[in-house]
C-alpha cells in the first residue's frame, strides 16, 4: 500500500518540473515570431490554394469523363465560389452522374471535344483500327439522330462515315374515285 501512494505522490508532483518548452528566453520570442509570421502571411494563401483546388474538382472531374455538360459544370463552380460553395455539391454530383437522357437525345454521352481528340489520335495513326471502327460507328449513329456539328462533322468526312440519310415519313397514296356529280351520281 505504501508503494502505491509513494507512486501517488511522485505522479501528483512530478507536473511542477516539467517545461512548457525547450527554448527560453530570447530563443523562444524569436521563435513565436517567425511563427506569427509564418501563420499571417503563409497559412491563408495556402488554404485558399487548397480551397480553390477543391472547388475546381468537379470540372476537372467532368473533363476526365468528357462530360458533355462539362462546360455546364463549370460555370456551377464559379457560381458556387459567389455563393460560398453551397453549390459545389451539386456540381460534385453532375460531374459524377451519367447523362442518360442526353444520350437518348443525341445519340451519345461524351463531350464534343472527346471525339475531336479520338478523331486527332486517328489521323497520327495512334488509335487501334478496332477503336477508329467504334468510332465511325459512334459518328454514324450520332448522325442518324440529328445533323453533327460541324467540326464532327469535318471529322466524319475524313474518316469517312457514310452520311445517314434523313427518314422522310411515307404518304399515303391515296385511290382515284370515280368522278361524283353535284347530285351525287357518277359521270
Amino acid at each position: 500500500m505504501t508503494l502505491r501512494r509513494t507512486l501517488a505522490w511522485a505522479a501528483l508532483l512530478a507536473p511542477l518540473a516539467a517545461h512548457a518548452s525547450f527554448l527560453s528566453g530570447d530563443a523562444l520570442d524569436t521563435v513565436a515570431n517567425w511563427m506569427s509570421w509564418f501563420v499571417i502571411f503563409f497559412v491563408p494563401f495556402v488554404a485558399i490554394g487548397v480551397f480553390l483546388f477543391i472547388h475546381v474538382l468537379p470540372e476537372k472531374i467532368a473533363e476526365n469523363r468528357h462530360h458533355p455538360h462539362k462546360d455546364s459544370i463549370k460555370v456551377l463552380c464559379i457560381l458556387s465560389l459567389f455563393f460560398g460553395g453551397m453549390l459545389w455539391p451539386f456540381a460534385w454530383l453532375w460531374a459524377y452522374t451519367r447523362p442518360v437522357g442526353y444520350r437518348a437525345i443525341y445519340g451519345t454521352d461524351k463531350h464534343e471535344d472527346y471525339y475531336l481528340e479520338q478523331g486527332e489520335l486517328a489521323r497520327e495513326g495512334k488509335l487501334p483500327s478496332e477503336e477508329v471502327a467504334h468510332l465511325r460507328d459512334e459518328l454514324a449513329a450520332m448522325d442518324a439522330k440529328g445533323p453533327l456539328p460541324p467540326r464532327l462533322r469535318v471529322l466524319a468526312e475524313q474518316l469517312g462515315v457514310e452520311r445517314a440519310k434523313p427518314v422522310t415519313p411515307a404518304l399515303p397514296v391515296r385511290t382515284a374515285r370515280p368522278a361524283e356529280t353535284v347530285t351525287g351520281g357518277t359521270r
